[in-house]
């Protein structure tokens, strides 16, 4: 599917859009074509500037639920964008068969992890334990009486996985490529096994839970004069336990370039525990199921072979990388996770 197809479908639906949400007339309007999932554009209107989003993966129902918990986040001073209302007080504007919602655009710039400093870090770690703490006061729902359970794969079914890709890709490689994944796939092979001793045990993961972000990383943050200006995408929140938010983070945003910032990770691990106290313990078995779950899935290559879209296939091969040197260096790893 093409861009200009895509931009099609707003084209299609702005009048409603723009109606609905009392938007005005819309001056300009720029398609967003650097989002992994969801669709999104930039206009520019009689009523301001602002973010609209085409919903494509998550169920709006879900939606609604997600964007109404925004606007108590913001009116606590948390750096969320709280959406606009449509008629009838609706959050979500469905036309054509495709919802949209709209909120105010925010200017501001996505950081990597590496390009932090310490202090920005530590930051980014406490302003991720206050959305905890404000999602406790303002759940969409009640907790259960346990963490959710999370499957821990086991290392037979990820070996089949990895066999069928391997399948998948071509017998004699000659993209650059089809050569690199083919020998990280026989690589995970041989690491699973090597490690197969080492699952998790249980699919409760301990410590405490609630309500999280669910996908709190670079890609979702706008950065403005040094501070978060805004935490997006809000389409996996979720109950899930603290830890696991912590630990995944802290990889997705310092895990760069095939290796992970120790410092960083733990400023960001240190920023963290001084709003909300996980224990070591608790951090180490996030961690430990996290790595886990990075040993025994291989999602990026499967989205790389079902869309073709190589930014996955670039994930992929990275976070391969990342997964060999993480477990050759695993104490130093859960030392830095561990730190105040």
């Amino acid at each position: 599917m093409t861009d200009v197809t895509r931009e099609d479908d707003l084209l299609a639906a702005l009048p409603t859009v723009s109606r609905s949400f009392g938007l005005g007339e819309v001056h300009d309007q720029l398609f967003l074509a650097h989002g992994l999932m969801n669709r999104n554009w930039r206009l520019e209107t009689a009523a301001g500037t602002y973010a609209v989003k085409e919903i494509t993966d998550v169920p709006l129902p879900k939606v609604r639920r997600n964007l109404a918990v925004l606007a108590d986040l913001a009116r606590e001073g948390i750096p969320v964008p709280a959406p606009l209302f449509a008629e009838g007080r609706d959050l979500v504007v469905e036309v054509g068969g495709h919802g949209y919602c709209v909120l105010p655009w925010v200017d501001g710039e996505h950081v990597q992890g590496t390009d932090l400093t310490l202090g920005q870090a530590r930051d980014l770690g406490a302003l991720l334990a206050r959305l905890h703490t404000g999602l406790r006061r303002h759940a969409p729902g009640p907790l259960p009486e346990q963490a959710p359970a999370t499957k821990v794969r086991d290392v037979g079914a990820a070996d089949q996985g990895a066999a069928a890709l391997l399948g998948s890709l071509p017998a004699d490689p000659v993209t650059d490529f089809d050569k690199a994944a083919t020998e990280a796939l026989h690589d995970r092979r041989g690491l699973l096994a090597r490690h197969a001793d080492a699952r998790p045990e249980g699919e409760i993961p301990a410590g405490p839970y609630g309500w999280t972000h669910g996908d709190f990383q670079y890609r979702n943050l706008l950065w403005q004069e040094g501070r978060v200006a805004a935490v997006l995408d809000w389409d996996r929140l979720g109950i899930r336990p603290y830890g696991e938010e912590v630990a995944r983070t802290a990889q997705v945003q310092f895990g760069v370039g095939g290796v992970f910032d120790l410092n960083r990770i733990a400023a960001f691990c240190a920023g963290y525990r001084s709003v909300i106290d996980l224990s070591e313990r608790d951090l180490a078995d996030a961690v430990k199921r996290l790595w886990w779950k990075r040993m025994t899935d291989f999602w990026q290559l499967e989205f790389y072979l079902d869309r073709q879209d190589p930014t996955f296939g670039e994930m992929f091969l990275t976070d391969e990388a990342l997964l060999n040197w993480w477990t050759d260096r695993a104490d130093e790893v859960q030392a830095a996770y561990a730190a105040r």
